[in-house]
């Protein structure tokens, strides 16, 4: 729900100054560290899920029905150029923001990696169609190829049900970790100490892959698995 001074719960900054640790250079734009953060001991890669049925898919089933290769740094487009196959998947991953039921796992881990859960900064993509109009004159930070509106609040608010979209960035006052996801992706990275991402690793429920701030998340890195122009028969 949002107010005038609210998004989703979370409350709308104009003091950007805590989000300046994340200025960097934009040439950096389609590695791993440009959707989320550098400088962290380790990352990992959270496959958003297809879905059957409303029930989640994951990456490595499809990419077996289709002959493909399944890998850290494996891409949607190149595991199936359908637009849905019956009885394996009928919706394709979420591009943009961690879907909720992912954001929800995700949050449950991060809480126990940082002093801070209950200040949390997050950033949300100023170019989202239909945001409040409290958002529309809300001064924006920037990240590689993105300008983010900087919010504030718990981490447990993150999961608080709501149609609007969830922000693409996520990280706590004592700056232990950082989530990120972008528009364009179909993945959400994350940043953080070895114990955190270890953990996340093994979590259940999710589909993740180690990964490193270097690695590129554009479609076209996945040179493993070329472009997908049709699904096998």
């Amino acid at each position: 729900m949002s107010t005038p001074d609210h998004y989703r719960g979370l409350r709308i900054h104009r003091d950007l100054s805590p989000a300046r640790w994340l200025d960097r250079p934009a040439e950096t734009f389609d590695t791993v560290a440009a959707v989320c953060a550098p400088g962290f001991p380790a990352y990992a890669r959270i496959f958003h899920p297809a879905r059957l049925d409303d029930t989640p898919v994951r990456w490595s089933l499809i990419a077996e029905a289709n002959g493909r290769l399944v890998h850290p740094g494996m891409q949607w487009p190149h595991l199936t150029g359908a637009d849905e196959q019956p009885g394996l998947w009928d919706c394709p991953p979420q591009q943009g923001p961690t879907p909720p039921d992912v954001a929800r796992l995700l949050a449950g881990v991060l809480t126990r990696h940082t002093r801070t859960p209950d200040r949390c900064w997050f950033g949300l993509w100023h170019g989202y169609g239909g945001l409040p109009r409290a958002l529309s004159s809300s001064p924006t930070f920037s990240t590689p190829g993105r300008d983010e509106i900087l919010l504030s609040g718990r981490l447990a608010d993150i999961t608080t049900p709501g149609d609007d979209e969830l922000p693409d960035l996520w990280w706590p006052d004592d700056r232990a970790w950082c989530v990120g996801s972008d528009t364009d992706l179909h993945s959400t990275y994350v940043g953080g100490s070895t114990r955190c991402i270890a953990e996340l690793l093994a979590t259940p429920g999710l589909e993740t892959a180690p990964t490193s701030e270097t690695a590129s998340a554009a479609f076209a890195a996945d040179l493993l698995n070329g472009p997908r122009e049709t699904p096998s028969d």
